[in-house]
């Protein structure tokens, strides 16, 4: 077995120096310090010490795989230990002070990174193509903030062992952040493409994040699911295209009190292209309410029983993040479950409660057997700034005329 090296080398250190809520990251090495402390300069600009609210230090780990072998920079950082066995990395961190980044690069089909820590920390991917050949690719054991940045320009790749017990290709801990320009293209072989414990969300900057395959969920996030902006492209999964759960105490029955938006699907903006077949499968499924403000979905849903979206309380459509477009076409006939004998139909969209839509255009096509275009078991709301194209089923009763309750 070829062993590593972590490597004690010249990384860079850097400090954040704050002001007024922003900040500004400069490298140890660019400071100069007047006499006395009352000043220094950074690459010209110069800081009254006196002017600024704080001053934390951001240590680099820099992780770069080549082939069946991987190495680690982690310059001076205090509290960080690391193991290396061929392409495996293990980092551990006991630091609960100072800002930690790691940057993850180069290409390995027999490799894999996982992280233990207490305090938030960073991920750049920088060109990583990574497969592991033992459990997950990226395994991210922090139950804090993590921010996993796709460095511009750069295509990212992920797949996991097949038949392991890891829950994901990329499995975070905590509550993963993701933002950046770049490319993310997942594939899980042993459970789902990319899963999160707590909620996982895309901010604007997002590039594109692809799921290509998995053999449960292609997207799964505890606690909730928030998209402002990139692309989602999900196909090949054997389970549901995104999916969140609700997060409950030990007795597995009751929700957690302690987590907001328990179970929740927010979508704000970005393009979802979502591709489902089989069984009683659900292009998106929220557990709890979803709420878009934005958006452009693309949803295929073949095989019985299968579904759209599939929405666990109530589904709120309007435009105050941007213009939004919804594009369903369901194909399938009846699903008997095969423990409960219950029949289920498919249908492109679901609601167990309310719904109601402002403003926006949704666009559904069903065929099949007693299919569906849009059930609502609830009360049903449609604005006069809303399109809704598509056979609707719901009780005349339960068509109002103003908004429905949404709590």
């Amino acid at each position: 077995m070829l062993l590593g090296v972590c490597h004690i080398a010249s990384a860079q250190e850097f400090m954040r120096i704050w002001q007024d809520g922003s900040n500004t990251k400069v490298a140890l090495s660019d400071v100069t310090y007047a006499a006395g402390g009352a000043s220094f300069t950074v690459n010209g600009k110069t800081y009254q010490t006196s002017q600024i609210d704080s001053i934390t230090m951001v240590h680099i780990v820099t992780v770069t795989w080549d082939g069946a072998q991987a190495t680690v920079e982690k310059g001076n950082v205090i509290g960080v230990d690391c193991s290396v066995q061929g392409g495996d990395v293990v980092i551990t961190s006991t630091n609960t002070h100072n800002e930690l980044e790691m940057v993850l690069q180069g290409a390995s089909t027999n490799g894999s990174l996982t992280y233990t820590g207490s305090y938030k920390c960073k991920f750049y991917l920088n060109g990583l193509n990574l497969t592991s050949q033992k459990g997950a690719a990226l395994d991210i054991q922090c139950g804090k903030r993590v921010d996993l940045i796709l460095n511009s320009g750069t295509e990212n790749i992920l797949a996991d062992a097949p038949n392991g017990l890891q829950k994901a290709a990329l499995y975070c801990k905590g509550h993963l952040e993701i933002e950046g320009s770049g490319s993310l293209t997942v594939t899980g072989n042993a459970k789902h493409g990319i899963c999160t414990k707590e909620y996982l969300q895309l901010k604007k900057s997002t590039g594109s994040v692809t799921v290509n395959g998995a053999v449960s969920d292609g997207i799964h996030a505890g606690q909730y699911f928030l998209m402002s902006g990139g692309t989602v492209t999900v196909s090949g999964q054997q389970g549901d295209g995104i999916q969140t759960e609700i997060l409950t105490l030990d007795d597995d029955i009751t929700p957690n009190p302690d987590k907001e938006f328990n179970g929740q699907i927010f979508i704000n903006g970005g393009t979802i292209d979502v591709t489902v077949a089989g069984g009683d499968k659900k292009g998106i499924k929220s557990a709890d309410k979803m709420t878009v403000t934005g958006g452009t979905f693309t949803i295929m849903a073949s095989g019985a029983g299968s579904k759209g979206i599939s929405v666990g309380k109530h589904l709120l459509i309007n435009e105050d993040s941007g213009t939004m477009l919804m594009q369903i076409k369901a194909t399938g006939g009846l699903y008997e479950d095969d423990v409960t004998e219950e029949e289920t139909r498919c249908m492109g969209i679901k609601v167990v409660k309310n719904m109601a839509i402002t403003a926006g255009t949704i666009q559904v096509a069903n065929t099949g057997t007693k299919s569906r275009g849009i059930k609502v078991d609830g009360l049903y709301y449609k604005g006069p700034d809303a399109t809704v194209q598509g056979n609707l089923k719901v009780e005349d009763a339960n068509i109002v005329n103003t908004m429905p309750p949404m709590d």
